[in-house]
């Protein structure tokens, strides 16, 4: 009963949550404080009566909460919108280009977790060793170093110079060549997240190794084995918690990398659509990553309270201030 009262409480703060997310994703229509009509329209020349098709198919014509009406109506039955730049339904234009980021983000997750949970159950076991020394600097790097940056050295070094490969596209369609042309993209998106599930997985690992129970089960003859997998499971708690951030730096990397190898995703659309100006489309794609975003980290904190009995209870009502107990005063003796 607990669990389910706790599961309708999250799904009403992330209807909330997303509420206000698409009262400022409708605000970006306003953004520029110019002529909304104008804005929808861009760099185009259009006469006055032109404009007020506009405003009357917009209903950019009524009060701006009967707009955000009619918008948020849209945006529930699928209707996303037109697109100012190519006139194309904005709905068909993000699913024509969701398959590519869906398998860029899958590949780039996959490798993250396949490399950065070994790394770092090998760092935490030989904490201080020069291997923790060699894999917690090689986190650092990865961490600072900024994406575009090192799309740039694996490009430089593993296409150009040594053509192993492709520079750029998405290849002729066919599974097999899109995966050859997505290996570099997901490789510079995963690093930075490596690096993050390196730091997390050692951090959490260490501390289920120096932990009572551990000392306890030693000490009572358990067997490595089941000690370390008792250790792993303990530790994969954090991790789970964490996942949440993982993703959100994940949707976030996609723009910046798809960009840089020209591929046709959501991120390189999102790119063209603010250079051009094309707000419906902006507001589509905005509204579409921050509610995955949103809805992800939900489901990742729902699952990590769910799993682990202690966060269930802070999730809980806040513990009732703490009174002072009041003592009767106690009778003296009477003088003598």
């Amino acid at each position: 009963m607990q669990a389910l009262k706790m599961i309708v409480k999250r799904a009403a703060g992330l209807l909330v949550l997303l509420a206000a997310l698409s009262i400022v994703t409708f605000g970006l229509l306003y953004l520029t404080g110019s002529d909304p009509a104008r804005s929808l329209v861009g760099a185009k020349q259009v006469s006055e009566s032109q404009l007020e098709a506009i405003r009357s198919r917009y209903h950019l014509d009524q009060p701006v909460w009967t707009q955000y009406l009619y918008w948020v109506q849209g945006v529930l039955s699928g209707s996303l919108g037109t697109s100012t730049r190519t006139q194309l339904p904005v709905t068909d234009m993000i699913s024509q280009r969701m398959g590519i980021t869906l398998a860029l983000a899958l590949m780039a997750l996959v490798l993250a977790l396949a490399v950065g949970l070994p790394l770092g159950i090998i760092a935490a076991k030989h904490a201080g060793s020069w291997q923790d020394r060699l894999i917690t600097t090689i986190s650092i790097a990865g961490l600072s170093a900024p994406s575009y940056a090192i799309g740039l050295l694996l490009l430089y070094v593993l296409s150009a110079r040594l053509k192993i490969f492709p520079i750029y596209g998405q290849g002729d369609g066919s599974p097999l060549d899109t995966f050859r042309h997505l290996i570099l993209p997901a490789v510079t998106l995963a690093i930075g997240i490596i690096a993050s599930v390196v730091k997390i997985s050692r951090a959490s690992l260490i501390d289920e190794i120096g932990s009572d129970y551990t000392l306890f089960a030693r000490s009572r003859g358990v067997s490595a084995l089941s000690v370390t997998l008792g250790q792993l499971q303990n530790a994969a708690l954090p991790v789970l918690t964490s996942s949440g951030l993982l993703i959100a730096s994940l949707i976030s990397g996609t723009v910046i990398v798809e960009t840089m190898f020209s591929l046709g995703g959501i991120g390189t659309l999102l790119q063209q659509s603010v250079t051009f100006g094309d707000i419906p489309c902006v507001q589509a794609i905005t509204l579409l990553l921050a509610s995955v975003i949103c809805i992800s980290t939900a489901i990742v904190d729902t699952l990590a309270q769910l799993a682990d009995p202690r966060l269930r209870k802070r999730a809980e009502k806040p513990r009732a201030a703490a009174t002072i107990p009041s003592f009767s005063p106690i009778p003296q003796k009477e003088a003598e």
